[in-house]
């Protein structure tokens, strides 16, 4: 098996880290590995114990070796959190060959001055996103290779971040002994596996529902307009239970992942566990309707925040939709508790691949593809290329003028 054909993408949460191993197959993809670790080190979707977040890197990465029967050397890791900004820019270049044909080169070079943008020290560009180009004033081009033209100009959103929290992610990842052969924001990994295109123009929120986070990304006229995390997830709803029962938080997880419904209508009476009370040995019978009962006030919050949190971007009334995803909406009865409390259509994603068919796998297999689409060989509509730092030789999927920026920021720091 050629490394070439192979696309690992890191998904770093709060309660898991995945590694996913996805093999390019004459443009198919297939998801031939998965590897999860428990998260240490993780708060929140932050990183707040680097040699404990190392550690669960490595084990989810060597979990997915152990797999496949290959080494993975090269990752593709996945970002977001509130430090997270989008911003559009535009930039403008003539085109350079003597006929007047676009070509990759001018591609390139108009994505270049895109990301020429002022921004705050503290800031660093993630991702640079083409929302359309322009051909001597033509609008509405979603690839100009091989067209005619003197001036070429692209209308892109750029994606920045905090250096200290992309600075102390690749860290982690470095640290397990792993070459990142780019960063990519989660939200627009999710909506490339998530979103139809007829979803992205209309007005979609995706919502990625995660342990320590909830990420909010709405999409308008074609691509990502606004993100946005609140700091709550499923975390809050082990924390309820382990409360309400009186049990660890540990036996908590396991009998929310095992009869836990988060609408009371959906639980059953006559579905019965026992727990184990904290401070005793003895053991008290509840019900799956006792635990909905816990469960849902909290899901119902979560979603009220939501909606709270669209309005507040500016896009109450704008939306026609929401997408769910991430670990917390796999619990039966969410569907139904989401379209009641957003008072819209709701639908969860899930990918649509052996072994990762769940909403938690949503933004490492969407990286997969995102990378395949975006970030392959000629990709004249990939995002912004960074180069590995300059300790990690050229990786076997690392395509030419992957990510200067990223490599510039670890000068600072090396």
């Amino acid at each position: 098996m050629s490394s070439n054909d192979i696309i690992v993408s890191l998904d770093i949460g709060t309660s898991k880290v995945r590694a996913i191993i996805g093999e390019m197959n004459n443009g198919a993809i297939n998801i031939i590995g998965v590897g999860s670790a428990d998260s240490e080190g993780i708060r929140k979707g932050a990183i707040v114990d680097i040699d404990q977040t190392v550690q669960s890197i490595r084990n989810a990465v060597e979990h997915a070796e152990r797999m496949v029967g290959i080494q993975i050397s090269d990752v593709y890791v996945g970002i977001q959190g509130n430090h997270i900004a989008l911003q559009t820019n535009r930039g403008v270049v003539a085109v350079s060959n003597e006929d007047r044909e676009i070509g990759e080169e001018d591609i390139e070079r108009v994505l270049q001055a895109a990301k020429v943008v002022a921004l705050p020290p503290e800031r660093e560009i993630i991702n640079l996103v083409p929302k359309q180009y322009l051909v001597d004033g033509l609008e509405g081009i979603s690839d100009p290779r091989g067209m005619i033209g003197v001036r070429l100009e692209v209308e892109a959103t750029i994606v920045t971040g905090t250096k200290t929290a992309i600075h102390n992610l690749m860290r982690c990842v470095e640290k397990a002994g792993l070459r990142i052969s780019g960063v990519i924001l989660m939200s627009l990994a999710s909506g490339v596996m998530s979103l139809t295109k007829d979803e992205k123009s209309i007005g979609t929120v995706l919502t990625d529902i995660g342990a320590g986070s909830c990420t909010i990304a709405i999409y308008d006229q074609g691509g990502i307009a606004v993100t946005s995390t609140l700091p709550i997830g499923g975390e809050y709803v082990t924390n309820d239970i382990a409360y309400g029962l009186r049990t660890q938080s540990e036996q908590a997880e396991k009998i929310k992942l095992k009869y836990g419904c988060a609408n009371v209508q959906d639980a059953a009476d006559d579905v019965r566990f026992k727990v184990t009370r904290m401070g005793s040995n003895v053991e008290k019978e509840f019900s799956q309707l006792d635990l909905a009962s816990i469960i849902e006030p909290r899901m119902q919050e979560i979603f009220h925040l939501i909606r709270q949190e669209v309005r507040r971007l500016g896009y109450g009334d704008k939306v026609n939709g929401y997408v769910l995803t991430g670990g917390a909406v796999s619990m039966p009865g969410t569907l139904a508790l989401a379209q009641a409390e957003l008072e819209s259509s709701v639908r969860i994603a899930l990918p649509d691949y052996i072994g990762v068919r769940d909403p938690a796998f949503s933004s490492g297999v969407g990286m997969i593809q995102y990378v395949s689409k975006y970030m392959g060989a000629g990709g004249g509509n990939s995002p912004a290329k960074k180069t590995p730092s300059r300790k990690a030789a050229p990786a076997a999927t690392t395509k030419p003028g992957m990510f200067e920026r990223i490599k510039s920021m670890f000068n600072e720091f090396i």
